[in-house]
């Protein structure tokens, strides 16, 4: 059809109000809400109340890439802000305090902040079993012991003065609070966290490793005790020994052998995991002259790898329901219970499993989103479809840990069969 002269003004007209009212957001046509901009103004209105929204009507919708990208800068933003507006005085004065316990920490700044941020040194005290005196003598002692390159060094006071200072369950929840008011004020670099400790500090990181692997980029044991501590779970983060050859006590020197041997088994049977150093310093005792420095040192070449392409989770006696990219709900966790799963290119293996029902937790670095994820089980496919990046994932995964870097945007629930049942719930994707 050809349009006369009188016609075409007109047609021209038509098709620029049409654009107008598709554009227009109040015109009246349907349009698909934008998640992004619906949690922009949530944020603007209720600042305090981030635990509030997973609870929105737009916390289920599913995300783009980019989108996920946008939610998780302004998700991380506003709960900074939270966090420097409500935790700034303990912050300041460096003393901690959870269920009528109290850790207060000496903090000290080394070298220029790299533009990612500082890296961060938890360095743990030895002592315990003692008097306070004892243990806060021992806690001056480590303020100064090491001394880095670069990064802030912090050396807390344990908060009680028992045999195993730094390895009751109330620890887990102070260094989980100290990484969240550093992240917010010190601007560390969530990759770059260190733990160290000597004597019972040492005892420290042989049982906090293994149960926070997925907290810290190394560790550092120096002339400690394992206990009942097993080295499974340090499948990810690279853990170095250091011990005098006549610490005898305890039979600290001839473990630390066994460990060296029981890491070595491990790295054989699984050569991208279990990065180990173990040194056993010949003619010294329990002290051994600062030598152990060096491996505070060989821990900074490292940086955390929250998206490992395996993960071996072993329960410790303190439970936890987060591991890399592994979630169980409390009422599934359990003393000593195994996991370990595997992915490759979207598809997740468990090839153990001692709970019967597990979540994984997907983000774009882990695998392609917007592609069919699929979880196995021996020879049955437990999930095959698509996981939906949404709001609601990230906010319970950022406020979980306040750590950006282990903010996760899908999660997929799996029910696992045992051996002796076929019928199994349908899963679910979320």
């Amino acid at each position: 059809m050809t349009l006369t002269k009188l016609q075409l003004p007109f047609a021209i007209s038509m098709v620029c109000l049409l654009i107008f009212y598709l554009a227009e957001p109040d015109s009246g046509l349907a349009t698909e809400p934008d998640p992004v901009a619906m949690l922009n103004d949530f944020l603007k209105k209720n600042e305090a109340s981030l635990s509030e929204i997973s609870q929105q009507p737009f916390a289920d919708a599913a995300l783009t890439k980019n989108q996920s990208a946008e939610v998780l800068k302004l998700l991380t933003e506003a709960h900074h802000r939270k966090l420097r507006q409500s935790r700034r005085e303990e912050h300041e004065a460096k003393r901690l305090a959870i269920g009528g316990l109290v850790m207060p920490y000496h903090m000290e700044i080394f070298g220029e902040r790299p533009e990612a941020g500082y890296g961060l040194y938890i360095s743990m005290h030895g002592g315990g079993g003692a008097p306070k005196r004892v243990n806060d003598g021992q806690w001056a002692n480590q303020k100064r012991l090491y001394q880095i390159e670069e990064g802030i060094y912090i050396a807390p006071r344990a908060p009680t003065d028992t045999w195993n200072l730094w390895h009751q369950g109330h620890i887990d929840q102070f260094f989980s609070r100290l990484l969240e008011n550093m992240f917010a004020f010190e601007s560390i670099d969530p990759d770059r966290v260190y733990i160290t400790g000597y004597s019972a500090g040492g005892d420290g990181v042989f049982q906090l490793a293994p149960r926070m692997a997925d907290r810290f980029a190394a560790a550092a044991m120096m002339a400690g005790h394992p206990n009942e501590t097993e080295p499974l779970g340090l499948r990810n983060i690279p853990f170095t020994i250091h011990m005098g050859e006549r610490d005898s006590a305890y039979n600290r020197n001839a473990l630390a052998v066994q460990w060296k041997e029981k890491l070595a088994e491990l790295k054989l049977q699984d050569p991208k995991g279990y990065e180990h150093w173990v040194e056993i310093h010949k003619g010294k005792g329990h002290w051994v002259d600062r030598q152990d420095a060096a491996g505070v040192k060989w821990m900074a070449q490292f940086r955390r790898n929250i998206v490992p392409d395996r993960v071996v989770w072993l329960q410790d006696d303190v439970l936890h329901d987060r591991f890399y990219w592994l979630a169980v709900a409390p009422q599934h966790a359990a003393e000593r219970q195994l996991l370990n799963v595997s992915h490759q290119d979207g598809r997740f293996t468990i090839e153990h499993s001692d709970t019967t029902e597990l979540s994984i937790l997907l983000r774009d670095d882990l695998a392609d989103l917007d592609q069919s994820i699929t979880v196995q089980y021996k020879n049955e496919t437990l999930f095959d479809g698509i996981a939906n990046r949404t709001l609601g994932n990230m906010v319970n995964t950022l406020i979980d840990r306040g750590d950006p870097k282990s903010v996760f945007s899908a999660r997929i629930t799996v029910q696992i069969p045992h051996q002796s049942e076929s019928n199994i719930p349908a899963n679910s994707g979320q």
